[in-house]
């Protein structure tokens, strides 16, 4: 496996500099990172009393590799998981927060898991996903992927919004789309056929 910083390097690049969508409910974000992250961590890069756009604004491409790892990948124990599932869980908790989180917990609970969907990586979940990772070393990491796309497909469902973040105006993969592929091996991609068919009713 690449190391953290590298995965985390990734992710920044992935997400992209400052943008502040009015369908985004993450508001004004850059490098991933959201208006709300940064002003729970109390992050005033202009050092003028509030967190606001303009310090989203300010935030360096190192500051949020260094924010994810330390809040994205080690607060929450994504280390703990088989290394299979360590690079799309902390690519997603980037994405989802703790919906990352429930999102492999579901789907260790459909592998015949006993483990709780709280979103938090406990002993319990530890425990699972090594057991799954053990039953199916050659699979987990796809599933995972698979699991995460489906999670997008039906944000894209329910809030029409957000289906610009699935499909492009071409009507092809949007970003959502696209970014969970990247942790799925070629085979089990959506064709073009088969994505249009998913995405026919929007």
């Amino acid at each position: 496996m690449q190391s953290i910083e590298r995965i985390a390097q990734e992710i920044v690049a992935r997400e992209g500099g400052y943008v502040d969508d009015p369908d985004d409910p993450g508001g004004a974000t850059n490098f991933g990172v959201t208006i709300h992250t940064m002003r729970r961590l109390g992050m005033d890069l202009t050092r003028d009393g509030v967190v606001d756009a303009l310090d989203v604004r300010a935030l360096t491409r190192d500051q949020a590799v260094a924010l994810f790892i330390s809040h994205y990948y080690q607060r929450p124990g994504i280390a703990r998981l088989p290394q299979s599932l360590q690079a799309s869980v902390f690519d997603m908790y980037v994405n989802a927060g703790a919906n990352a989180v429930k999102i492999l917990q579901r789907l260790l609970r459909e592998m015949g898991q006993e483990v709780e969907v709280d979103g938090l990586i406990g002993p319990q979940t530890v425990a699972a996903a090594e057991a799954a990772a053990r039953a199916a070393p050659e699979h987990i990491g796809d599933a995972y992927g698979i699991a995460r796309r489906n999670y997008y497909l039906r944000l894209a469902d329910a809030r029409p919004a957000s289906r610009k973040f699935a499909r492009s105006r071409a009507g092809a993969k949007g970003g959502w789309i696209r970014r969970a592929e990247e942790f799925i091996s070629p085979r089990f991609h959506l064709s073009e056929a088969e994505f249009n068919a998913r995405v026919s009713e929007w």
